[in-house]
């Protein structure tokens, strides 16, 4: 596989051009990434240019129209499914929440949604209480020891009261990549539908949502090089099922009928700027010219995770094996996104600041993270210290952290 031409990459991003953002390494991506240039541009353009109510007859109001449409078809065929079936919203813990008001008119008391304490609470929560509606909420609990999620355990939970399953792509704190596909299956099998959060999952490369299988997929394009949107893929038997969320007379717009507000304009049209970005990757390091969508944001969804997890290794080794401070999560690059969380038995957040003072931004914290903490035997109040990175980080970088850890730990 062609390697990942990082100083490229880098050149994609204003933040590396900044002298403090510049020469820190940046390890709290897990929290939000640096905007690529295109998205920045688009966005510039955008309030520059296009600041008016957009599909109006008039040419300003007609280009806002088109960009807002082209953000939405193009990150559809990246993703594999319709134009229609992707949705735009202010973050995606809104979006799931409108999402939970959605199912909770369509649910009787009495069926069941089964969530996990490995989430993220923002976008477990708006599930969970749906409880006070008189569903009943199933927990497919981790193994305390190790934080994974075992797909037999969630067999257990499946009936036919389960008319929903709601679990991460990846935690923000263990990091563990989940068999979406083989849990999918699981939960089809048992007649019912699957969520997926995907935010921690989605800026390591754009997964092809059509080919994974759940029947709703969510992320967040400031965490995936982009503007402070949430995306959520919803299919179409799904969503025109679910009671519609939005002005009534969009009843008959799939990619409407979840969206309660106005859309913002201008953020939506600077998300084809990360479709940009994938395309000027794509070209760069020698993609099939002629390649689809799909092919161009797999080929790119294949570069990151090569160079992220050629860049976990070390950092897991060295780790793994250092006594005081417990790794949550697999200690196997190959298997997990670089978001990496250390129990260090003390305040985590004294420890993140230290590491400041020596050039690395991290974060300490729960990080909206506490059930899975507390299932892990981790005190929330004192939080895990979580090094993250993405594609852009390099291998200085990388040793900058390790030499850093060294002095603090």
């Amino acid at each position: 596989m062609t390697k990942l031409d990082s100083q490229f990459v880098r050149a994609q991003f204003p933040a590396f051009a900044d002298p403090v953002l510049g020469s820190d390494g940046f390890f709290e991506n897990a929290g939000g990434s640096f905007p690529c240039r295109f998205v920045v541009d688009r966005l510039t353009r955008f309030y520059t240019q296009r600041k008016v109510q957009p599909y109006a007859p008039y040419a300003a109001s007609q280009l806002a129209g088109e960009e807002m449409d082209e953000a939405r078809t193009r990150l559809a065929a990246i993703l594999g499914v319709a134009g229609d079936e992707v949705a735009f919203g202010p973050s995606t813990t809104a979006n799931t929440y409108v999402l939970a008001q959605a199912f909770r008119q369509w649910m009787r008391p009495g069926e069941a949604i089964v969530v996990t304490n490995q989430d993220h609470e923002a976008n477990t929560g708006p599930w969970r209480r749906l409880a006070d509606e008189g569903i009943e909420i199933r927990e497919w609990k981790v193994d305390p020891t190790t934080g994974h999620l075992d797909p037999a355990d969630l067999e257990n939970l499946l009936d036919e009261k389960v008319r929903l399953v709601c679990f991460p792509h990846c935690s923000n704190v263990v990091g563990e990549i989940n068999p979406v596909t083989e849990i999918t299956a699981l939960a089809h099998a048992a007649g019912a539908f699957v969520c997926v959060d995907g935010v921690s999952y989605a800026p390591h490369g754009l997964p092809h949502v059509g080919s994974l299988g759940p029947d709703i997929y969510l992320f967040s394009a400031y965490k995936t090089y982009g503007p402070h949107q949430g995306i959520m893929v919803i299919n179409r038997a799904l969503g025109e099922l679910l009671p519609n969320q939005g002005h009534y007379f969009n009843a008959g717009s799939l990619d409407k009928r979840f969206t309660p507000a106005g859309p913002d304009h201008a953020q939506i049209a600077a998300c084809a700027g990360m479709a940009d970005y994938i395309d000027a990757l794509h070209d760069h390091h020698g993609g099939e010219p002629a390649a689809t969508p799909a092919a161009r944001g797999a080929f790119v969804h294949d570069l990151m995770r090569a160079q992220e997890t050629r860049l976990l290794a070390p950092l897991l080794r060295s780790l793994s094996g250092r006594n005081g401070v417990r790794l949550l999560g697999p200690d196997q690059a190959e298997g997990r996104a670089p978001t990496v969380a250390l129990d260090a038995g003390r305040d985590a957040e004294a420890i993140a600041a230290k590491l400041a003072q020596r050039g690395i931004m991290a974060g300490g914290g729960d990080f909206y993270a506490t059930r899975v903490l507390e299932a892990m035997g981790v005190d929330p109040a004192q939080g895990v210290l979580r090094l993250s990175f993405t594609h852009y980080t390099t291998q200085e970088e990388i040793d900058n952290l390790l030499n850093a850890l060294d002095d603090v730990l």
